[in-house]
């Protein structure tokens, strides 16, 4: 098994480039949906979301709120990284269980870990190589705000939030420029998997 790492900040499509992927037989494990998964109803970590946090962060469903949450953590460090304590082990427990699936039923996979947070979360997973999909942050907004209907605010916040194009290029293997078109993108990443093909052992 190779393991892919696969990060890139908001609005710059790394959906675009795992799909690509899965389409010519990579395995991806979706960070957003493990995450979503950790903190589901009946979970030791949303157990222990409400009890931090209270009542408050849960839906009449018993499913987390995830903007109530959201409004806590997002403007205070401290709230922020008591939650992070809380989600990060979890996270790392299943996702590992994923990889050792994998491993374990297509031993010579190619495995994309498809992470939003990478360098944020500072991952210690034993990456053959991080992929890193890269749109200047002026074109990331512009989609947000185009494509998801996010106000311009908002947008700008949330881009803000994450690390710097600096600080994921500096992790960088492969850079995948997916700031012109998706044929543009796709070209790159066909290329990419043909690197990989080649290079299997």
């Amino acid at each position: 098994m190779r393991l892919i790492g696969l990060t890139g900040g908001i609005g710059a499509g790394k959906s675009t480039i795992a799909a690509r992927l899965s389409s010519h037989g990579a395995h991806i494990v979706d960070a957003d949906q493990i995450a979503r998964l950790a903190v589901a109803p009946g979970t030791q970590a949303l157990s222990d979301i409400v009890t931090k946090f209270g009542s408050g962060v849960l839906l009449a469903s018993g499913e987390l709120d995830r903007p109530a949450l959201g409004a806590i953590v997002f403007n205070e460090e401290r709230a922020r990284l008591d939650l992070e304590s809380i989600v990060h082990p979890a996270v790392h427990a299943m996702t590992s269980s994923a990889f050792a699936q994998i491993e374990r039923e297509h031993p010579d996979a190619i495995v994309v870990y498809d992470v939003p947070l990478l360098v944020e979360a500072k991952n210690r997973y034993p990456f053959d190589l991080i992929v890193v999909a890269h749109a200047p942050a002026a074109v990331r907004i512009q989609r947000l705000v185009e494509l998801r209907g996010m106000p311009l605010e908002q947008a700008q916040a949330r881009v803000a939030s994450q690390a710097s194009d600096d600080e994921r290029l500096a992790v960088a293997d492969v850079v995948i420029d997916t700031s012109g078109t998706i044929e543009h993108t796709n070209e790159q990443v066909d290329a990419l998997w043909d690197s990989l093909q080649s290079s299997q052992p």
